[in-house]
């Protein structure tokens, strides 16, 4: 199950300095996942620091 990014998202880039496999990028208006890339691991879902990821 993949993770995706809310609307909540501050744009802080945190999660995805932490994604270990790179499936974090900057949107146009907020950073997005890439579900095909992800590995659901939780590492960007316990590093933002407003709870803005979710599991799809």
């Amino acid at each position: 199950m993949a993770y995706v990014i809310s609307d909540s998202c501050i744009s802080c880039g945190t999660c995805a300095g932490e994604c270990p496999v790179s499936a974090i990028s900057e949107g146009d208006s907020q950073y997005v996942i890439d579900a095909d890339t992800c590995i659901s691991c939780g590492t960007c879902f316990d590093a933002c620091p407003v709870s803005a990821i979710e599991e799809e």
